[in-house]
C-alpha cells in the first residue's frame, strides 16, 4: 500500500515509517499552521498546504481506504468530510475505518441516538458508511477485501458521478 498521512508526528509518523520500511510509497500532506508542523522524516514525498480543504481533497482523491485514529477537530473534520462525500456520491465509496472502539463509542452512540433516532437527519444506511475496529490487522483486511471485491487499482466513480 501507499500510505498518505498528515505528515506530522505520532501515529502519522508511525504510518509513514511503516510504509517506508516496507518499501512502499510514504506521502505526507503537511499543513501550514501558526505553530509550525514539522514533516516527519519518513516521507518519500512531502506536500505542503496552506488550506485544510485543499489537503482534504488530496487525502480523499486517491483513497482506497481511510483509517481514522483518535484525534482532535482536524481528525473529526476529515472523518466527517469523507462520510459526506461518500453519502452524496461526490466520492467513490471506500472503507472508512475508525480505530479504537472505546474512543469512538460516544460519537457513534450520539450519531445513532440523536442524528438518526431523535432527529432523523441521517438514514440507517449512513451508519454503514464506516466500520469500527480495534486491531490494525482488521483494518488492513477490510481494505484488502474491498480492493479484491472491486478488482480495482484506481478510483471507481459511483453512478451519477461525472468525470471532470
Amino acid at each position: 500500500f501507499a500510505v498518505i498521512t498528515g505528515g506530522g508526528s505520532g501515529i502519522m509518523e508511525a504510518a509513514n515509517k511503516g510504509a517506508t520500511e516496507a518499501g512502499g510509497r510514504s506521502i505526507g500532506l503537511n499543513i501550514e499552521l501558526p505553530l509550525e508542523q514539522i514533516p516527519n522524516e519518513y516521507q518519500n514525498l512531502s506536500l505542503h498546504f496552506k488550506y485544510f480543504f485543499c489537503r482534504k481533497v488530496m487525502f480523499l482523491k486517491y483513497a482506497h481506504g481511510f483509517i481514522v485514529f483518535p484525534g482532535g477537530y482536524g481528525t473529526m473534520d476529515e472523518f466527517c468530510e469523507s462520510l459526506v462525500l461518500i453519502q452524496t456520491l461526490k466520492q467513490a465509496s471506500f472503507p472508512v475505518i475508525l480505530m479504537g472502539s472505546e474512543y469512538w463509542a460516544g460519537l457513534i452512540d450520539w450519531m445513532r441516538e440523536t442524528m438518526l433516532g431523535k432527529y432523523n437527519h441521517i438514514s440507517p444506511e449512513d451508519m454503514d458508511v464506516f466500520t469500527v475496529v480495534d486491531e490494525p490487522e482488521a483494518a488492513t483486511k477490510i481494505i484488502v477485501d474491498f480492493k479484491k471485491a472491486k478488482g480495482r487499482v484506481g478510483i471507481d466513480l459511483p453512478s451519477g458521478m461525472k468525470k471532470m
